[in-house]
C-alpha cells in the first residue's frame, strides 16, 4: 500500500467588493479543493455598510451571508475556523456590499491538492 500524496498551500486573497453580487473572491481551480478558514469584512467608511457573499456549486449559487451589517470603521467575520467549509474544484465564492469601496474582504483557505 503507497502512502497518500497530496500537497497543502496556504493562501490569502484580498478583494474590495462592488455593489453588485459579482465580485468573485476565490474560484477553486480544476483539481484542487479549498478549505475556506476564513472571510473578514472590512467597512472602511464612517458609514455602516452590508455584505453579501454566495457560493457558487455547479452552476448554482446559494447565500452565505445576505445583508450583514458591517458597522463603519469595523470588521464582521463571515466564516471563521468554527464554521470553515470546503470549496470543490471550479466552484466560486462572490461577494457585494451595499455601497462601492466601502467593504474590503479578506479570505484565508488551504488549497489542497491530490
Amino acid at each position: 500500500m503507497q502512502p497518500l500524496s497530496f500537497s497543502v498551500n496556504a493562501v490569502t486573497e484580498v478583494a474590495v467588493l462592488t455593489t453588485t453580487l459579482t465580485t468573485t473572491l476565490v474560484t477553486a481551480a480544476s483539481e484542487y479543493a479549498n478549505k475556506i478558514n476564513l472571510i473578514r469584512c472590512s467597512n472602511i467608511t464612517d458609514n455602516d455598510a452590508t455584505v453579501t457573499i454566495d457560493v457558487e456549486k455547479g452552476g448554482t449559487h446559494k447565500m452565505i451571508a445576505n445583508e450583514i451589517t458591517v458597522p463603519a470603521n469595523s470588521s464582521v467575520d463571515i466564516i471563521d475556523k468554527n464554521s470553515s467549509f470546503y470549496l470543490e474544484e471550479t466552484d466560486l465564492i462572490r461577494g457585494g456590499a451595499s455601497a462601492a469601496d466601502t467593504i474590503d474582504c479578506v479570505i484565508s483557505y488551504d488549497k489542497i491538492a491530490d
